[in-house]
């Protein structure tokens, strides 16, 4: 049976939601969503679907089933299956798998209400870029044009909040446009003037591998003045990209640890000095919280290798290079006023062999780079009060820039 639609997180958890075989309880997050620089759903065409949602149905048909059953399907272990921006519902019956119910979730509430009221799900109402789910409740999603109506700049943390909810293994299929043409309103839009984004496919393919998904097929649907393309990714043992808007200060670590990767958050090693010398040097406020730290203080974090090792060392020459040319592109989408890279080895690697500490002569994207030494406490060359005043030095680099 579909349960009520319901308002995640203002009614959360959900009177009357019912669940099925091995979930206890809803996989609704108590978390409460911060909301100063986050997404916002665009009004205009968010009223577009509340207004058109019969008719919109009406002119559809469940297109791709056999995709949609091989990502539910694929599904990795003890996870429920979503359909992010579900619409009236059309992929929900392939989306069924062993008796559990399907998380249904879509901004307009005149959409949820079209679902057929005989399937098994879960129904929310919430924006598909802060995402009302507990963490590692999912175990595979479907995306069908959904993602294509968050703003450019915010797709990094939509994604990065996509990967926190998801579980290692968990397939994901989202249909993209992707095209040389601006954002906004597609000339030949039925249903009025919806905004869209429309995406460089190599930048897009660099921010799903800064937020911890790996491409695993890419299928064309459709090819006139735009690409319609669907990208199926895997979600990694890694850590996402927090990054956004408006930036201060972008912190580039090396490569993820799997303690880090595991724990959420980068510098996790017990004695990793990072965070202490971040807090001492007033560049953070709170410790071992990415998302606070891009929210609160405009400090957003990514790594020049995004795949998860044992060992710093795994990473070689090669994988730093294209590590460099990613974080280009992403800086030049962001405009951060400093990169500050955390590591010297990284930054010797991808572009400067005799790079020393401090601000470098080269700038990614045209925005002034600084590095430090790795803040391990196996770099005995460096104290605490050393990378503090590193850190320090950044954060008025920050304010000058």
């Amino acid at each position: 049976m579909s349960t009520p639609v319901s308002t995640i997180p203002s009614s959360c958890p959900c009177p009357g939601v019912r669940t099925a075989g091995p979930w206890p309880r809803p996989p609704w997050s108590r978390r409460p969503m911060p909301e100063a620089g986050l997404h916002r759903p665009d009004p205009h065409t968010v009223g577009i679907y509340e207004s058109n949602a019969a008719r919109w149905r009406d002119a559809r048909t469940a297109e791709h089933r056999e995709l949609a059953r091989s990502i539910a399907a694929a599904r990795a272990e003890g996870g429920l299956v979503a359909d992010l921006g579900c619409g009236p519902g059309l992929h929900l019956s392939e989306l069924a798998v062993d008796g559990a119910p399907v998380v249904a979730l879509d901004v307009a509430r005149a959409m949820l209400e079209l679902i057929d009221p005989g399937l098994d799900t879960l129904a929310v109402r919430s924006d598909i870029a802060t995402l009302p789910l507990a963490g590692g409740c999912l175990g595979a999603v479907w995306a069908s044009k959904s993602y294509v109506h968050v703003q450019r700049q915010h797709l990094p943390l939509a994604l990065w909040d996509l990967h926190r909810v998801c579980r290692v293994g968990a397939p994901a299929a989202l249909r993209v446009f992707c095209g040389d043409q601006p954002d906004g309103p597609h000339a030949g839009d039925e249903f009025g003037s919806r905004n869209y984004t429309w995406w460089d496919e190599e930048l897009l393919l660099g921010l799903y591998e800064g937020a911890g998904f790996s491409l695993q097929a890419r299928q064309v649907v459709g090819e006139h003045a735009v690409v319609d393309v669907f990208h199926t990714l895997r979600r990694e043992r890694t850590l996402a990209d927090t990054v956004g808007p408006d930036m201060a200060v972008l912190l580039v670590g090396l490569n993820p640890s799997l303690h880090a990767a595991d724990a959420g958050y980068g510098f996790a090693g017990p004695s990793n000095r990072f965070w202490r010398a971040a807090a001492a040097s007033g560049l953070i406020t709170r410790a071992h919280d990415p998302l606070r730290a891009l929210l609160d203080d405009g400090v957003g974090m990514t790594d020049l290798v995004k795949r998860a090792t044992a060992r710093a060392s795994e990473v070689d020459r090669a994988e730093y290079r294209r590590g460099a040319d990613r974080l280009e592109r992403l800086v030049d989408l962001l405009g951060p006023r400093v990169v500050c890279l955390v590591g010297l080895s990284g930054w010797r690697a991808a572009r400067d062999p005799k790079a020393r500490p401090g601000l470098q002569e080269q700038t990614l994207a045209g925005r002034p780079v600084y590095v430090m030494p790795n803040p391990s406490g196996l770099n005995t060359h460096i104290t605490l009060e050393g990378l503090t005043g590193h850190l320090a030095e950044v954060r008025r680099l920050a304010d000058r820039f």
